[in-house]
């Protein structure tokens, strides 16, 4: 098994290759909703944790319409510096998203004086995945860190078919998600 480094280099490499192979409007046809299975274990009132994706990233637009019009509130990670821990806000504007500005690390995210949430359901980015539900992250620590201290949320990760991996470096901290969507399949819910 490679180091986690190399492993995140093979993962982007990986993912940036099956995306440029996407064509444009198969790109906007993905992940439009999720899956019915998953659906029933979404309380109609839950705060919906999503992330406003990186051109690579499995993309969540259409995920953040859908629960808007279900009546959800929709949450996004907000960062007040590079040095400062992840925490959520309310993104009031899935369509225009004019409630956004950049962040830190270069995404958008919630302005600074929208609310901030605690998502009950919480859909994060991955380089890599198991069937078993184990997830390489990016490498920073965020989400981790986040889930440490609200141990409740449920964790569903967003990914390319291609990001499957059979084995992961799992470390003591590293926790198990409870779903995993693809624009193929469903993994879990475990």
């Amino acid at each position: 098994m490679e180091d986690k480094a190399s492993l995140r280099k093979l993962l982007r490499k990986k993912r940036r290759e099956c995306v440029e192979q996407l064509p444009e409007t198969m790109r906007g046809l993905v992940l439009r909703h999720p899956p019915a299975p998953l659906l029933d274990l979404i309380a109609a009132d839950a705060v919906i944790g999503l992330y406003h994706a990186t051109a690579d990233e499995a993309p969540t637009a259409h995920y953040a319409g859908f629960f808007f019009d279900r009546g959800h509130t929709i949450a996004l990670p907000r960062f007040a510096s590079r040095d400062a821990p992840m925490e959520f806000a309310r993104h009031s504007d899935p369509y225009g998203e004019c409630d956004l500005e950049p962040g830190p690390f270069g995404a958008l995210q919630p302005e600074a004086n929208a609310d901030t949430l605690v998502p009950d359901v919480l859909f994060m980015p991955l380089l890599g995945f198991t069937a078993r539900g184990e997830r390489l992250g990016q490498g920073g620590g965020h989400y981790d860190r986040w889930l440490a201290e609200h141990p409740a949320a449920r964790t569903v990760g967003l990914a390319w078919d291609v990001q499957l991996c059979e084995t992961l470096p799992i470390e003591h901290h590293d926790r198990y998600l409870d779903a995993i969507v693809t624009p193929t399949r469903l993994y879990g819910p475990f």
